[in-house]
């Protein structure tokens, strides 16, 4: 008898397991190349995607770094998924993004549309990946000094802070 009822109950958590439908999520707006709007069924949030710091809208190279994360990320045939690490100062969610079968930080970094932000990341992939782009002069590299995001918040903290 107690073997049954052990069976029982791991068929009953095995069914309410599979009955529960895995949240959908899909890029609702992209607002830079590491920032995006994401909607599921439970809501809208804003996603700061985690290991890159990419240029920011109105600095050189910013748009060129939206766009790529849009045309990654803003089909309604992709696959959206999440894993969501945490929360920054901003009260933005913190998380790694996939769009398809795309990784978009490591997209991100080893096509020269961000910096990798070892302030803040030990991945080791999307460290190598930056340093390659770097290497080879890709994307933002092929500038003589790209000036690092936070360098040119620094620079432009009131511009930047009413864009938030």
């Amino acid at each position: 008898m107690p073997l049954l009822r052990f069976a029982v109950i791991c068929l009953l958590l095995l069914l309410s397991t599979l009955s529960q439908a895995e949240d959908t999520y899909a890029v609702s707006n992209v607002y830079d190349g590491d920032t995006v709007e994401l909607k599921s069924t439970g809501g809208r949030f804003k996603l700061r995607l985690s290991d890159i710091d990419a240029p920011e809208r109105n600095q050189e190279y910013g748009q060129k770094a939206r766009r790529a994360l849009i045309k990654l990320c803003k089909n309604n045939n992709v696959k959206v998924t999440v894993e969501l690490s945490g929360k920054d100062k901003y009260d933005r969610h913190l998380g790694r993004l996939q769009c398809g079968h795309t990784d978009v930080s490591l997209y991100m970094a080893e096509n020269g549309y961000a910096w990798y932000n070892e302030k803040y990341s030990d991945d080791i992939a999307i460290k190598n990946a930056a340093e390659t782009a770097c290497r080879d002069r890709v994307g933002l590299w092929s500038a003589d000094q790209p000036m690092p995001p936070w360098v040119w918040r620094h620079l432009h903290g009131n511009a930047y802070q009413s864009g938030r």
